[in-house]
């Protein structure tokens, strides 16, 4: 009697069982491994007090004050970030959209800060800042703005938008290649009709392109807001989280939890409430494309 061939399915997963196994122990186990983690008080400055807690590491979090603050350091800079992102991008992906001498040059140097690792950015805009050798305090002295050198990272509201600022900057460029690609979808033949129809500018964009462009913002919507909730190097080289608790995000609280005071268990607790903040935040997005009826899979 002859052997019965695998079918398709069964040799699809046989061909790809290496690759599969590869990625469940450099991703899937670690991801476990963290949870598993924050489900312990594991501290190594207490090794002996190392025990099964459960969900206390999430619980003790609504009383926790500097998570708390932390939270709205956080959203408060995803939502400032957020903002200058789209609307940037937006403008400047529908600049670079039309043709004109230059634009090759234009587009080259609005993809370099994307090039720049977030350490390097940091150290760049503190150089930048720096209350006496800064470029900033030189420039707008030579323009006549301000009489004496400023010290623009000492203030809360000052060091909290500029480290937005300085975030914005480095990942502006990923948001306009996204929305340039959905720009060069969209058919030329939509703006003759517009124009035929005597549709104005702002008509042609609420009309034409904006319906056109809604799955790449959501792709940027999604992207900048694990970008913004995700962000450490930046604000940590420039302001290190200062002036008090201006700056300091869950990111950062994080990363100081775990390195600073060795607390492996709350510092796993707070990655995996940035990753559940991050999953509600898109599937937020998500749902409302689909309540418009635009959301195709």
């Amino acid at each position: 009697m002859a052997r019965k061939p695998f079918s398709d399915n069964v040799r699809a997963y046989v061909l790809n069982a290496p690759a599969i196994t590869v990625i469940a122990l450099l991703v899937a186990y670690p991801i476990g491994y963290s949870f598993w983690v924050s489900l312990h008080r594991d501290n190594l400055k207490q090794p002996l007090a190392k025990r099964f807690i459960g969900l206390d590491n999430y619980f003790s979090l609504f009383h926790d004050d500097a998570f708390l603050t932390a939270l709205r350091v956080s959203a408060l800079f995803v939502l400032v970030v957020l903002g200058f992102t789209v609307v940037l991008a937006m403008i400047l992906a529908l600049v670079l959209n039309e043709t004109f001498r230059g634009r090759g040059l234009l587009l080259s140097l609005a993809l370099l800060p994307w090039a720049m690792p977030g350490v390097v950015n940091g150290l760049m805009w503190r150089t930048i800042f720096d209350a006496k050798t800064g470029a900033l305090n030189g420039l707008l002295t030579e323009l006549g703005l301000i009489d004496s050198y400023h010290a623009w990272l000492t203030t809360g509201s000052g060091a909290f938008f500029f480290t937005a600022m300085a975030q914005v900057w480095n990942t502006l460029p990923f948001s306009v290649i996204i929305l340039l690609a959905g720009l060069a979808t969209i058919p030329s033949e939509l703006y003759d009709a517009a124009k035929v129809d005597r549709a104005g500018v702002l008509q042609r964009f609420r009309q034409v392109t904006l319906p056109w462009l809604t799955h790449p913002l959501l792709i940027v919507l999604i992207l900048e807001t694990m970008n913004a909730f995700r962000a450490f190097d930046t604000i940590y080289v420039l302001t290190g989280g200062g002036p008090g608790t201006a700056t300091t995000t869950i990111a950062l609280l994080d990363v100081q939890t775990v390195l600073t005071y060795t607390d492996f268990g709350l510092g796993s607790a707070y990655a995996w409430v940035i990753t559940a903040i991050t999953l509600l935040i898109s599937i937020g997005y998500i749902g409302l494309l689909y309540r418009r009826g635009n959301f195709e899979v």
